[in-house]
């Protein structure tokens, strides 16, 4: 039954427009069920009934990849850049190792299908960059379609957070010691090259040994205080900023090691952070995320489904990388696999972004804004 009702999901849902022209293609999938099941409802119409959690679970892992709508992003300068949303529906309890090819396989669907539709750039986003190490050769033939994970954008806007929420909590990034979960992904090793000439000491931790030597013996040259450790618990300091990048299929981490009121950034899609962990009464934000100030749109309409954030016009840094070349019409893999992420190709990027009104987005967790409690909390 799964099959046939994903079949009839795929013919009578609202297929988005053909156009002209495809300026970009954005390729993701859902972090949650939740989020599974809003998709569906906005492909299937306001007519339809709700499915049922159990159908959905069912049917879901049936469904093939598929552009589900039309995106649009208007630049502050005016420019405008036409593109496609395409889902990967990947079972959001499906994103462990376990199903590691079968959803690369849906990565590599996801990508012909923005390839066939004629995109001229693809942001790839949450695991669909992971699930090919960064190896854009795993993809299709390109032909005129140009890939890029999107990473330095997001690294970016982690790094305009973490001196945010320093900033916001008056603390002295200088006198910190930064602690970076999945230091040697592309993300996390980009942080460590951006925030270790501001801190004091830097602590990475990762699972591959051989990465985190060579990581930590680079920052040691450039005159960074390192320690590596593939165990939290190895670590000899208590970190006071962390930095939460890790690629974890559900939020599961568990922090140790760090100082009461600490900043946490969780730059995790999913999530990484454990809701049940004990976070010593930590200061944690959502990393990597941008607003786009001249406004986005989607056809059919799936505000607050495929952005699903407290504030307007928000999304991920992988998906605005993307959006922000196709405004600066520089078609070209500005972020393609682990390690290129330098400084100067973070500035470089936020000058991009910055020039189409594309900003770090006003910080949030799971509470609501953190700018707004922090001055409720200020007036008591």
């Amino acid at each position: 039954m799964g099959h046939a009702a994903a079949s009839l999901i795929a013919r009578e849902g609202r297929t988005p427009e053909r156009r002209t022209e495809i300026d970009f293609a954005l390729i993701g999938h859902q972090e949650s069920w939740r989020s599974a099941a809003d998709v569906l409802a906005v492909l299937r119409g306001d007519a339809r009934t709700r499915l049922p959690d159990e159908e959905i679970r069912e049917i879901f892992p049936w469904i093939p990849p598929r552009a589900v709508c039309n995106v649009e992003i208007a630049s502050a300068t005016g420019a405008k850049a036409r593109g496609l949303y395409i889902d990967c529906f990947i079972p959001p309890d499906r994103l462990d190792c376990a199903y590691l090819h079968e959803n690369l396989g849906r990565v590599r669907a996801a990508a012909a299908c923005a390839i066939n539709r004629g995109a001229r750039i693809v942001s790839l986003g949450g695991f669909s960059s992971v699930l090919i190490e960064g190896n854009l050769d795993q993809l299709p033939e390109k032909r005129d379609t140009i890939f890029t994970t999107g990473n330095t954008l997001t690294v970016a806007f982690i790094v305009q957070g973490i001196k945010k929420m320093c900033a916001l909590e008056g603390r002295n990034i200088s006198k910190s010691t930064l602690l970076i979960v999945g230091a040697t992904g592309d993300v996390g090793s980009g942080c460590a090259r951006c925030l270790a000439p501001f801190v004091k000491r830097v602590m990475l931790y990762a699972r591959n040994t051989e990465r985190l030597r060579a990581l930590g013996v680079e920052l040691e040259t450039d005159g960074t205080d390192v320690e590596i450790a593939t165990r939290l618990d190895q670590l000899p300091y208590t970190a006071d900023i962390v930095i939460c990048a890790a690629s974890l299929a559900s939020p599961s981490l568990r922090l140790s090691r760090i100082a009461p009121e600490a900043i946490i950034c969780d730059a995790g899609y999913p999530k990484n952070l454990s809701p049940c962990g004990d976070m010593n009464d930590a200061r944690v934000f959502f990393g990597g995320l941008g607003q786009i100030a001249g406004g986005l749109s989607f056809m059919p309409d799936f505000k607050g489904v495929l952005n699903r954030h407290p504030f307007p016009d928000v999304a991920h840094g992988c998906l605005l990388e993307g959006m922000a070349l196709a405004l600066a019409r520089r078609f070209e893999p500005f972020s393609k696999g682990r390690g290129f992420i330098t400084r100067e190709r973070v500035e470089e990027i936020e000058t991009i972004a910055a020039l189409h009104g594309i900003y770090l987005a006003p910080l949030f967790n799971a509470e609501g804004p953190l700018e707004q409690m922090r001055v409720l909390t200020s007036d008591k």
